[in-house]
């Protein structure tokens, strides 16, 4: 029994490594399934849930700032909607039976805003600017209310609409009809005469696809669209741009050449100097500080003090250095390129005319918080516009 035993106690202590190599052997190759079917599980997710990289008011956008819906129930009330991204195809398509429809041509001079309304009868702006209400002589911005209003006006095609919650309102002009609000403001400008109607509503939130079936949202867009047989509805886009900038003179371009390399030569000289004369430094000590403050509560507490202080400008500005980082970044430039550089860069990159950004990432800053949602809503469709084809670019490689 003694001899057997003998026997049995190395055999046994043999089998348990090559076992356990075994086990840790399977468990590897079982991760690795794992993850093999977890990356697929992901990447086809990402493929479904694709974001829609078109903008806000886009008749052929399905995401939630999309107005496809809206476009739809056009089609099935026997409304023909065309949908055109050059200002030359939606001008030509436009004849007496059709309503020209578009947001604000943000990225068209105001020649070619006149030429493009100029052949229709009906146009219909589903948001609008300061300088687009004062080149029409519409009217001015108002105070928001979001507060539920009906039509109080005499224009018939709005008497079945019911209650809608504006985000924005309106001052009319002289002799410009205000619905939805009262005299001194409201939600919808109808400016008509025997010849031409012009009309103005902020519906980025009204007639989108997230919000078209809330209130009457969906009865006031058929009243605003729906009035002949056919829509133009022009997209505008920084591909479609005619604006040619001239950036001005900057203190690079206007400082002589020698002062780089002076400049230079002094910077070198005084790291020389200081390795030269200057005294080593000791070991590094942490110190324990009296007050931990996290990034996100300094980043809400800055936003808050310029929302207080109605500083459009100072709101622009960093949104406009943040979109200018990102886009350098996606170009592959530097994070701190020059406006100028980033604006190039992109327009390059989108085949457009150069001039066409510049206004954009150099420009003057808006002075009212209209203007500044709408300075947000170009920026995000230029950063869009730059991730779009730098997806493109990817998949051709």
């Amino acid at each position: 029994m003694t001899i057997i035993e003998e026997h049995e106690t190395p055999t046994s202590t043999a089998e348990r490594p090559a076992h356990r190599r075994r086990l840790t052997k399977l468990g590897g190759w079982a991760a690795v399934v794992a993850l093999v079917l977890g990356g697929v599980f992901v990447a086809t997710q990402v493929g479904v849930q694709m974001p829609d990289r078109r903008g806000a008011l886009d008749p052929e956008s399905v995401a939630d700032s999309g107005t496809m819906a809206l476009a739809e129930i056009l089609r099935d009330q026997g409304v023909e909607v065309d949908v055109h991204r050059s200002r030359a195809d939606a001008r030509a398509a436009l004849d007496d039976d059709a309503t020209l429809v578009m947001a604000n041509p943000f990225s068209l001079s105001d020649d070619a805003i006149m030429q493009l309304v100029e052949p229709a009868d009906r146009v219909v702006f589903l948001s609008s600017s300061t300088h687009l209400l004062s080149m029409f002589d519409l009217g001015t911005n108002a105070s928001p209310d979001s507060a539920p209003v009906s039509a109080q006006c005499d224009i018939p095609e709005f008497a079945n609409v019911g209650s809608i919650r504006p985000d924005r309102l309106f001052a009319p002009a002289d002799g410009v009809d205000a619905c939805f609000g009262s005299d001194e403001a409201a939600a919808v400008l109808v400016d008509a005469d025997d010849d031409t109607t012009r009309i103005v509503v902020e519906g980025a939130r009204l007639f989108s696809n997230a919000a078209l079936a809330e209130d009457g949202n969906a009865a006031l867009g058929l009243a605003l669209l729906g009035q002949s047989d056919r829509v133009v509805w022009y997209v505008p886009s920084f591909a479609d741009s005619d604006i040619e900038g001239d950036m001005p003179d900057s203190l690079g371009s206007l400082t002589p050449g020698w002062v780089t390399p002076a400049i230079l030569l002094l910077m070198l000289s005084g790291v020389a100097a200081a390795l030269w004369r200057g005294q080593r430094f000791g070991p590094l000590v942490a110190e324990t500080l009296p007050v931990t403050v996290r990034a996100s509560e300094t980043m809400h507490g800055r936003a808050r003090l310029t929302a207080k202080a109605a500083d459009a400008g100072h709101a622009a500005e960093a949104l406009r250095d943040g979109s200018l980082r990102r886009v350098a970044r996606r170009l592959g430039l530097a994070e701190r390129a020059r406006p100028d550089e980033v604006a190039d860069a992109a327009a390059d990159r989108l085949r457009i005319p150069r001039g066409s950004l510049h206004e954009l990432l150099a420009g003057r800053l808006p002075n009212d918080d209209a203007d500044l949602v709408a300075f947000a809503r170009r920026l995000s469709e230029l950063e869009d516009a730059v991730d779009a084809t730098t997806h493109e670019l990817r998949g051709r490689e």
